[in-house]
């Protein structure tokens, strides 16, 4: 991890607390995930946060690889420490970008709380081990879609940025222009982007391929997706079928349904240049929409940008981190999109994280002391020495409840 030797805890700012009233103190660490240049905090959020009399802890170079200087940190009241024992000592709460590791999670104090991507059912050794430091755990996935959540909403802030991330990556592999182009030497057809899955992500996606000019199609299983889809000038391809699901998201098709699907997707993927695929079910492994005879259809110098690649694909070829050839189509399998734009991606999730910090503070900024919100319901956890999230206690207790 970067350290500097003459950084240490640097004195914070007077409180502007009521004297005798302990200000809550936010730790803000270095991401340690291989590839992860996000961070969870940005200056503009720490002023707002330090402003409020609570105290922010800042890990040094944990903006760094985000493009916020430690400099940038301390001018807005934040504290930068050296060392994960000055970082965690005494905090409140810890602010996380990726899933604590065990190592992380043994580091925190008794009591303290922790908010941010946990993946609940994969990470489940350092749940267990906040489980048994008595940390209270939220996790960002498990914020309920309501209006209410909305500027909470990281998943869908994060989706985002990988959208466009999948689009400017599409048109970097491929060997055509997008835009139609007029020159001396004729007239130059525009590349054809298909999305396959209108969510947050494809969405972005779509808007992305607009702008640089591209012929673009979309496909969701959801019919509501069309009116979006064609509200940002792409032409969405309709099937027979409606697989809306809770929540915003897709149910899973039947055996006659995917028949079906895979007969028109195969025809659309077969005609274009780029496709990107952004289906998935939260919990489950993603549905396999490209198959590997659909591949052997596509033009010479296709790509395939499969954003599933982390849940297993939607592209049957698909190898998660990798970047592969099969029959001159290129596919590629990109693993965390949004830490490519980590400056817009990390100052979105700042701002989510700082809307929901706003339900662990009193209105006089103390901690609350239960959590009957029910968001805070909806996204706990760990608490109390127990896993409050049923399937993660399920899988962490061997199936038993």
């Amino acid at each position: 991890m970067p350290g500097n030797a003459g950084v240490g805890i640097v004195t914070a700012p007077a409180s502007t607390e009521a004297p005798g009233k302990h200000p809550v103190v936010i730790a803000v660490p270095n991401e340690q995930v291989a590839g992860e240049q996000r961070v969870a905090t940005v200056p503009e959020v720490v002023q707002k946060l330090t402003k409020a009399g609570h105290v922010v802890r800042i890990e040094h170079d944990a903006g760094t690889a985000a493009f916020y200087p430690d400099a940038l940190y301390t001018a807005a009241g934040a504290t930068v420490v050296t060392g994960r024992n000055e970082l965690f000592s005494g905090a409140d709460i810890v602010l996380f970008v990726q899933p604590p590791t065990v190592a992380e999670a043994e580091a925190l104090s008794e009591g303290t709380i922790a908010v941010g991507f946990m993946n609940p059912t994969r990470n489940l050794d350092a749940i267990a081990k906040m489980r048994d430091r008595n940390v209270t755990a939220f996790a960002l996935e498990l914020v309920p879609r309501i209006t209410r959540a909305q500027s909470m909403d990281a998943l869908s802030s994060q989706a985002t940025a990988g959208g466009y991330v999948a689009a400017v990556l599409g048109a970097n592999n491929c060997p055509k222009f997008l835009p139609m182009l007029t020159t001396a030497a004729g007239t130059i057809r525009p590349a054809t982007v298909l999305i396959l899955g209108a969510g947050v992500a494809g969405l972005m996606a779509i808007a992305t391929a607009k702008r640089l000019g591209a012929l673009v199609e979309a496909y969701d299983v959801r019919r509501a997706a069309g009116e979006q889809v064609r509200s940002l000038g792409a032409k969405f391809i309709e099937l027979e079928i409606n697989a809306e699901g809770q929540g915003g998201y897709a149910r899973e098709l039947t055996a006659e349904e995917k028949v079906k699907e895979q007969e028109m997707v195969s025809a659309a993927v077969a005609r274009a240049d780029i496709v990107i695929t952004t289906a998935a079910i939260p919990g489950r492994k993603a549905p396999v929409l490209v198959t590997k005879e659909t591949v052997a259809k596509m033009k010479p110098g296709a790509v395939i940008i499969d954003m599933a690649a982390e849940t297993g694909g939607n592209c049957e070829l698909t190898e998660a981190g990798k970047t592969k050839q099969v029959n001159s189509v290129t596919i590629i399998g990109p693993r965390n999109l949004p830490a490519r734009v980590p400056y817009h991606s990390s100052q979105m999730l700042a701002k989510n994280l700082q809307a929901f910090l706003g339900l662990l503070f009193t209105k006089e900024g103390a901690l609350v002391t239960d959590y009957a919100d029910e968001i805070l319901k909806a996204s706990m956890l760990v608490h109390a020495g127990q896993v409050t999230y049923k399937p993660a206690a399920d899988l962490i207790n061997g199936g038993k409840s």
